[in-house]
C-alpha cells in the first residue's frame, strides 16, 4: 500500500512538476480539497477516484488517505504550493505515524510553494535570508506568531506571509504592519500577489506604510523586503549582502570596524577628539568598557596632535609600548619615541634610590626631555615618578597618558594623576589598561583630524 503527499503547485499547469504529473497519473484515489481538482484533473488516469473536501476539513481528508490504504493501491494526496509548507504532508504522517501496523509506503512530491512563484514573478526579492510566517492561529496560538513576526522583524529578514487575512481573520495583518513598522523604514518595498500562476494573478508594489491591509485576501501572498530591498521597474531586488561586497584589504577591515564601534557608542559629553581616541581603544581591546573608563582634561588629544604632527617626542615606561605606537606615523612626522627601563645607568639609579626600574627610566628620561609626551601603560610606579616630578619646574611635559594595567597601586596612581591639573593628560580610570591602550591613545593623537 502505496501513500504520496503532492504538491500542486501554485495553480497554474506548468508549475506542476514533472514527478507529481508522474505519481498523479499513477494514483488510483486523489484526496484534497474540491478547489484544487480542476487544476490536476486531466493529469489522472481513467477509473481514478477524486474525493474532495471542504478547505478546513484538512484533519479529516489525512485520516481518511491513511485509512484508505490497502494492499494493491495508491493514495493520493493532493496540497496546493508544496505539500511540506503550510500543507498536508505533517498532517497525513502524523496520521500514518498512529497506524504502524498498515507499513503504508510514505513519499512526499516536492511542489513550488506560492512564496518560490511569486519570488520569481518579483525577479530577486530572496537574495538573503528570509523566512515564512502564516499568519492564521487556527492552530498556533497567536502569541507564538506574534513573538515570530517581532523576531523576523528585528533580524531584517525578508517575510512572506501566508493565510494574511480572510473574512474572520482581519486583523492579524494589521499587527504585523503596526509590529514590522516599529523596526523597519516605512519606505520598505512589499508586494501582493494575488493569484500567483492563475489567469487572476495580480501584483501590487507598494510599500511598509502604505501597505493597503483591506486589499489582502486568502489568495494573497504578502512579501516584505529587507532594509537592503530595493524597486527596480517591476521588480525587488535583495542584494546578496549588506554591503557591496566585504572589506577586504587592511584599510577596508579596519574602517569598517570603526564604523560599527562609532554606531554602538554612547556617551554624548565626548569631544570628536575623545570620541576618536575613545574607538582606537575599544578597537584595540574589543571592549566597549573603555567609553566610560576614558577620562581626559585640557582639550588634550588637540593638543597633542599638534604636537606630535610638528615632530614631538614621546617617552613610554615600557619597550611594549613603545614598540605599539604606529611607525609610518613616525615617519611621516619625524616625531621620535623613546623608552628607558633598559637605559645605560637605569639598574643602579633603582638601587642606589630605592626605585623600581620603572620610576629610573622615568627619572633619566625626564632629564633628558622634559617636554615631551609621557607615556605609561604598563607600571603605576612609573605614573606616581611623573607625577611627583611635575612640581619641578624643569619639567614642562606636553602631557601625560596613564593607562597602567593591574591591581596594586594602578587606581592610586591615576587618581593622583587626575588631581594634577596642570597637564593634558588622558587616563584610563580602574584598573584596565596597559601597553596597547597607551599606545592606541598616542596613534589617535597622531591621527585625528
Amino acid at each position: 500500500m502505496r501513500l504520496s503527499v503532492v504538491g500542486i503547485g501554485p495553480g497554474g499547469a506548468d508549475y506542476i512538476l514533472p514527478i507529481a504529473q508522474q505519481v498523479l497519473a499513477d494514483a488510483d484515489i486523489v484526496i484534497g480539497y474540491s478547489y484544487y481538482f480542476q487544476f490536476i484533473s486531466h493529469l489522472l488516469k481513467p477509473g481514478c477516484a477524486c474525493i474532495g473536501k471542504d478547505l478546513t476539513e484538512e484533519e479529516a481528508r489525512a485520516a481518511l488517505a491513511v485509512d484508505s490504504c490497502a494492499p494493491g493501491k495508491h493514495v493520493v494526496v493532493i496540497s496546493s504550493g508544496d505539500a511540506g509548507i503550510y500543507a498536508m504532508a505533517s498532517l497525513v504522517y502524523q496520521y500514518a505515524s498512529r497506524h504502524p501496523e498498515k507499513e503504508i509506503d510514505l513519499q512526499t512530491i516536492p511542489g513550488i510553494s506560492a512564496f518560490i512563484a511569486s519570488a520569481g514573478k518579483l525577479g530577486a526579492p530572496l537574495g538573503h535570508d528570509f523566512c515564512c510566517i502564516s499568519l492564521s492561529d487556527l492552530m498556533t496560538p497567536w502569541t507564538t506568531i506574534e513573538q515570530r513576526i517581532k523576531a523576523a522583524a528585528f533580524g531584517d529578514f525578508v517575510t512572506s506571509l501566508y493565510n494574511p487575512r480572510s473574512k474572520k481573520r482581519f486583523w492579524q495583518l494589521e499587527r504585523f504592519k503596526e509590529i514590522f513598522l516599529a523596526h523597519r523604514s516605512p519606505d520598505t518595498p512589499v508586494a501582493i500577489i494575488r493569484q500567483v500562476t492563475r489567469p487572476e494573478e495580480s501584483i501590487l508594489l507598494t510599500t511598509l506604510k502604505e501597505l493597503p491591509v483591506a486589499a489582502v485576501d486568502m489568495f494573497s501572498l504578502v512579501m516584505v523586503g529587507n532594509s537592503q530591498t530595493y524597486q527596480f521597474k517591476n521588480f525587488l531586488v535583495t542584494p546578496r549582502g549588506y554591503l557591496d561586497r566585504k572589506p577586504q584589504s587592511g584599510q577596508e577591515i579596519q574602517d569598517e570596524s570603526f564604523r560599527q564601534i562609532a554606531a554602538q557608542l554612547q556617551r554624548t559629553d565626548l569631544s570628536p577628539a575623545d570620541k576618536w581616541a575613545v574607538m582606537r581603544c575599544i578597537h584595540t581591546t574589543a571592549d566597549f568598557e573603555y567609553e566610560d573608563l576614558y577620562h581626559s582634561n585640557d582639550n588634550a588629544i588637540t593638543r597633542w596632535q599638534r604636537y606630535l604632527q610638528n615632530g614631538g617626542t614621546i617617552v613610554t615606561d615600557v619597550t611594549m609600548v613603545q614598540s605599539g605606537i604606529t611607525k609610518s606615523f613616525l615617519e611621516k612626522y619625524r616625531s621620535q619615541v623613546h623608552c628607558y627601563l633598559n637605559a645605560e645607568g637605569v639598574p643602579e639609579l633603582a638601587e642606589k634610590e630605592g626605585l623600581t626600574r620603572s620610576q629610573a627610566g622615568m627619572r633619566l628620561a625626564i632629564a633628558q626631555h622634559p617636554e615631551a609626551l609621557f607615556v605609561v601603560g604598563n607600571a603605576p610606579t612609573a605614573l606616581f615618578e611623573l607625577c611627583d616630578q611635575l612640581g619641578n619646574e624643569d619639567f614642562k611635559p606636553a602631557g601625560i597618558i596613564g593607562a597602567p594595567v593591574g591591581f596594586v597601586n594602578v587606581v592610586e596612581s591615576k587618581l593622583k594623576l587626575q588631581a594634577m591639573k596642570q597637564v593634558p593628560y588622558v587616563i584610563i580610570k580602574g584598573r584596565k589598561g596597559g601597553s596597547n591602550v597607551a599606545a592606541s591613545i598616542v596613534n589617535a593623537a597622531f591621527t585625528y583630524e
